[in-house]
């Protein structure tokens, strides 16, 4: 007897995930096993992508700061996210081509060292320009994380696992945000600008030892098969074909029009909204963007155990949360005017503070459109192209917003109106692709079925 095609052809490989595989389908024969070597290997991976994203996300609580020590404005502020996340979704494409030629543990090298010299620079740059190209420098070796770590996850656990693989990965990130508010805000206003970040900067050489130390690319005897690497042709190749899947082109939009809202307060300018527009004092507004990370922790768990048990759920939670937080937004940047006072109500920003805490777990939803439409040896590319989504959308949001807080004089309502637009691009566009990625999804599952039967010999 045999199972034929259970193990060829993209429906099992060292990653366990293909082309037919679905979030709560079975390991195909040959599959990674898992078990506790595999968290060990995934949880340096994390760690690195945990780091990562403190200092991503360090200069939304030094934002005020960098204004004062570089002397600059709104535009020129918002300048130093947006280099960083044109840099960081510029290099989606490449670094899932080099994920899926090179491997994990070597890009995630590349990544620790570009990253961790940039915050290095950033607390020792004397000037704007400087500053900037630190910035630069960090968003190159962010962008090495996060797609690496999906790498890692879908070569040392089932491909049921994935849903939720993603979802703890996004939350890993959370944490990093989370002690980069609580941790770096209390050491920025502590031992001052340059001491806080060269400080920091410490954690990236730490996770780069573990990584050296610990971390592999597969289990033992589950290495991917070889794959011709052609130049420019394999590039071409690489990226045509994971962007012809309309599961890659949903999975990005899905990234697109979830992830940004959140991503736009927490990265720069939640702080100075809180602040200059609500007239909390900076600690009350710390608190609520640590309300933000902690409701992403307990909504991505919940989003994950959903998806893993039906994956039919997946766009039900992406639309719902595009709507709810299209409606707090709304409701946050009105309620003052009809009601005729001057800032929103605590119970208000506490309520919105929430539910952009969902942004982020339905983002993740994204790479689960994405990663049962690809071959295990597409699988970075297509986490690549995803990837971008989400970063496009909030780098055009930063830019938007700086500019039109300087020419409305600090106007947040009217700034902050442009979330509306982005989320009815992205809403149009997955409404437009659903129904043929869910034939796609459905025609591959029906092969790999077939292909899996006990066939007699």
């Amino acid at each position: 007897m045999s199972r034929e095609g259970a193990v060829k052809g993209g429906s099992g490989s060292a990653s366990g995930s293909g082309p037919g595989s679905l979030p709560g389908d079975p390991p195909p024969e040959g599959g990674p096993p898992g078990g506790r070597r595999a968290v060990l290997v995934w949880s340096v991976g994390v760690s690195v992508y945990f780091v990562a994203v403190i200092f991503r996300t360090s200069l939304g609580v030094a934002g005020l700061d960098a204004a004062d020590r570089f002397h600059v404005g709104a535009s020129a502020l918002s300048t130093f996210s947006i280099l960083q996340l044109l840099v960081y979704s510029g290099m989606q494409i490449p670094v899932g081509l080099l994920v899926d030629r090179l491997g994990t543990k070597k890009v995630l090298t590349i990544g620790v060292v570009l990253f961790t010299a940039g915050q290095l620079g950033f607390a020792f740059s004397p000037s704007y320009g400087t500053a900037l190209a630190s910035r630069a420098l960090l968003g190159c070796g962010d962008a090495m994380t996060f797609i690496s770590v999906l790498r890692l996850g879908s070569r040392w656990f089932p491909a049921r696992r994935g849903p939720m693989i993603a979802q703890l990965a996004g939350l890993a990130g959370m944490a990093g945000n989370l002690v980069s508010t609580l941790v770096l805000a209390r050491l920025l206003h502590g031992v001052g600008w340059t001491a806080a970040f060269a400080g920091s900067a410490v954690a990236g050489v730490v996770v780069l030892v573990l990584m050296l130390l610990f971390l592999r690319d597969h289990p033992d005897g589950h290495e991917p098969e070889p794959f011709p690497h052609q130049g420019a042709a394999y590039v071409r190749r690489q990226i045509a074909a994971s962007w012809r899947e309309p599961g890659t082109r949903l999975g990005l939009w899905v990234h697109f029009t979830t992830q940004f809202p959140a991503m736009v307060f927490l990265l720069l300018w939640g702080l100075p909204f809180l602040v200059e527009a609500q007239g909390l004092t900076r600690a009350t507004a710390g608190e609520l963007l640590t309300l933000v990370v902690l409701s992403n922790m307990v909504i991505g768990l919940v989003y994950g155990q959903i998806v893993a048990r039906h994956h039919t759920a997946r766009l039900p939670l992406a639309l719902g949360t595009v709507g709810i937080t299209a409606v707090m937004w709304a409701v946050t940047l009105a309620y003052p005017a009809v009601a005729g006072i001057e800032h929103d109500p605590m119970w208000l920003l506490v309520l919105l503070c929430t539910v952009l805490g969902a942004c982020g777990p339905a983002s993740m939803l994204g790479f689960d459109f994405a990663r049962p439409a690809n071959p295990p040896e597409r699988q970075g590319t297509a986490s690549g192209i995803t990837n971008m989504g989400g970063f496009v959308a909030s780098m055009t949001t930063l830019f938007a917003v700086g500019v039109v807080l300087d020419a409305t004089g600090d106007n947040y309502t009217v700034a902050f109106s442009f979330v509306f637009l982005l989320q009815g691009v992205g809403v149009s566009q997955i409404l437009r692709l659903r129904k043929r990625a869910a034939r796609r999804e459905s025609e591959r599952l029906v092969v790999s079925r077939v292909s899996t039967v006990h066939v007699p010999v």
